[in-house]
C-alpha cells in the first residue's frame, strides 16, 4: 500500500482535479463520516480517541491496551491480530512519554468494522 504516488502522476491528477471541482463536493463530509464510524467502532473498547481533524489518520490512545512501547505494540497488533498501525514516535525526533498509535480510518465500513473487532482482543 502506498500513500503517495509518483510526480508524474501527482501533476496529473492536479489537472483532474482542477477541471473537475465538483470532485471535493462531499469530501469532507465523507471523510467526517469514516472518523466518526471508525471512532463509534472503537466504543467499549481498550483504545481511546479525540476526533481528528483534516486527515484520515486517527491517533489513538492505548494506554489501556498495553504497556508495550508503540513500536513492539504495533508489531504485535500486527502479528497477533492482523490490524496495522503506525507507531506516533516514528515522527518524532524525541519522542513524547505517551501511547499512541496511528490508524488511517480512509476504509470501507466492513474493514473499520473488522479491524475494530480485533482491537477489542488486545489487553495488558
Amino acid at each position: 500500500m502506498t500513500f503517495a504516488v509518483s510526480t508524474p502522476v501527482q501533476h496529473g491528477l492536479a489537472d483532474y482535479l482542477g477541471s473537475h471541482p465538483e470532485f471535493f463536493e462531499g469530501l469532507a463530509g465523507f471523510y467526517q463520516a469514516r472518523r466518526d464510524r471508525f471512532i463509534e467502532l472503537l466504543d467499549g473498547s481498550p483504545f481511546a480517541a479525540t476526533p481528528a481533524q483534516g486527515t484520515y489518520f486517527q491517533l489513538v490512545d492505548y494506554s489501556n491496551a498495553s504497556d508495550r512501547g508503540d513500536v513492539d505494540f504495533c508489531r504485535e497488533l500486527i502479528d497477533c491480530y492482523g490490524v496495522a498501525a503506525i507507531p506516533v514516535s516514528h515522527f518524532c525526533e524525541v519522542p513524547p512519554d505517551c501511547r499512541l498509535l496511528r490508524f488511517c480510518f480512509a476504509k470501507s465500513d466492513e474493514t473499520l468494522e473488522l479491524a475494530a473487532q480485533r482491537l477489542r482482543a488486545p489487553q495488558k
